[in-house]
């Protein structure tokens, strides 16, 4: 379904529109003034209203998630209904079930867009967007995610308000981001004279593209300045694939940039890993010069410096025996003790 055929499904809801009637005023009402003195220059065409009070917009979000996921991610859901008067909740679904049976889960509840929060691992979530049952949808990782309890901001605004909807200008660059925008549209956008909404515009929810993620900001107008003071719940949406179908179907559109928990997380063991073996590495080398420092040198490298070569002479060959050298005759030698007795004598 392309997005023209997506945007004539959700005008076809609305009821005919009620023609334009033309009045007549009196500029001077002192003036007594005949109906042949009327001129049509006094005749002014009123526009049709753009509702007479009546709920026409149906459109209703079932907001859920499967088993398996934490407090932080119930006190989101929770935020996300009080902020959507138009949502209704579900109980919890089997993680063995397959993502079909929720087009199922919306036509009993008669709700036709969802937003199913999908854990895996106990540590990662998936948010599904989805128009159901005929598509499109769209599939995200859910990051940074902080609540409504846990911001404790100083805004507030009132319970049941609609919305202002504010998109990055980015979102009407690329055709991918165009239809997420008119999915949000049509999924965060209170619809006009809800039974269980306000007739007050005082609060903005903000789509902005940065890092090739959405993030998701909600804030109160103030009256006085027009300032904004933001409110929450607040989280980042990572996309990963924009499908054709309702939670399934052909692939429209796959990010390239997305990098799964599970690769991101190895990523970083490995890392770790290897600072661990550089460590060790050090402590080898560490411990090898060491041992290289307490060995003996036996030579002296410096005793030779201040030796000069001796000069070279001529070899010569000896041709007759040597003489015998003339033995000398030990005479007797006198001891000590031997002189002091000749000297006392």
């Amino acid at each position: 379904m392309n997005m023209a055929a997506f945007k004539r499904k959700r005008g076809a809801q609305s009821s005919a529109p009620k023609k334009a009637k033309k009045v007549k005023f009196v500029a001077d009402e002192s003036e007594a003034q005949t109906e042949n003195s009327l001129d049509k220059n006094n005749e002014v065409t009123v526009p049709a209203p753009v509702s007479m009070g009546k709920w026409t917009n149906k459109e209703r979000v079932l907001i859920f998630s499967s088993r398996g996921v934490n407090f932080r991610t119930r006190h989101l859901m929770q935020d996300l209904r009080t902020l959507m008067p138009h949502s209704k909740a579900d109980t919890k679904m089997d993680r063995k079930d397959k993502l079909f049976v929720i087009n199922e889960v919306c036509e009993i509840k008669n709700c036709n867009k969802c937003l199913f929060f999908e854990a895996k691992k106990k540590q990662d979530l998936y948010l599904w967007v989805s128009n159901s049952p005929h598509g499109p949808s769209a599939k995200f990782l859910v990051q940074n995610i902080h609540t409504l309890a846990e911001l404790k901001m100083t805004g507030n605004c009132l319970k049941g308000s609609r919305p202002l909807l504010s998109f990055d200008p980015k979102f009407d660059r690329e055709p991918h981001y165009a239809l997420l925008k008119e999915l949000f549209i049509q999924t965060f956008s209170t619809p006009r004279y809800h039974p269980k909404s306000q007739p007050f515009v005082d609060h903005v929810i903000t789509f902005t593209i940065a890092d090739n993620r959405i993030w998701f900001r909600n804030y109160q107008i103030i009256e006085e300045d027009a300032s904004l003071v933001e409110i929450g719940p607040r989280f980042v949406l990572n996309l990963i694939k924009i499908f054709q179908g309702s939670f399934g179907g052909p692939t429209l559109f796959e990010n390239e940039n997305f990098q799964s928990p599970n690769m991101h997380r190895r990523q970083l063991r490995l890392a770790a890993a290897a600072k661990v073996r550089e460590k060790q590495m050090v402590k080898e080398l560490q411990k090898i010069k060491r041992t290289e420092a307490k060995e003996d040198v036996t030579k002296d490298v410096t005793a030779d410096v201040f030796l000069t070569p001796a000069d070279d002479k001529p070899v010569q060959i000896e041709l007759e025996a040597p003489q015998p050298k003339a033995v000398k005759k030990n005479k007797q030698k006198v001891f000590k003790r031997q002189r002091m007795q000749m000297a006392r004598r």
